[in-house]
């Protein structure tokens, strides 16, 4: 049995929430995970209390956002002319999108 945890407020997490996924939503979820770099716990209950997912720029998250650019490029250009994009793909490069372009303007908002 693990351990009981604190959260940022002082609370313990002491209750045990379990749902199924499928391969590919799993994925997904690994990969906004990564985006963000946050832990997988965390950012499942930000999304589903609808608070904002705010990420913080480090080594990591630049790491696993250059990591997924150039999954996103093989895969542009794998993608034959007139073809079209999974959703999935669009789900990244939005994500993607999103969090480079508030990367953007923290940096604007520091100088």
């Amino acid at each position: 049995m693990s351990q009981k945890a604190l959260d940022r407020h002082n609370r313990w997490r002491s209750k045990t929430v379990a749902f199924r996924m499928s391969p590919e939503e799993n994925a997904q979820l690994d990969t906004a995970v990564q985006m963000c770099g946050m832990t997988k716990q965390d950012y499942i209950i930000q999304k589903l209390l609808n608070h904002d997912v705010v990420v913080k720029g480090n080594a990591r998250v630049f790491k696993a956002l250059r990591s997924l650019l150039s999954d996103v490029l093989a895969e542009l250009k794998r993608i034959e002319a007139g073809s079209s994009i999974n959703l999935e793909l669009m789900e990244i490069i939005r994500m993607m999108t999103d969090i480079l372009a508030g990367m953007e303007k923290t940096k604007g908002e520091e100088q």
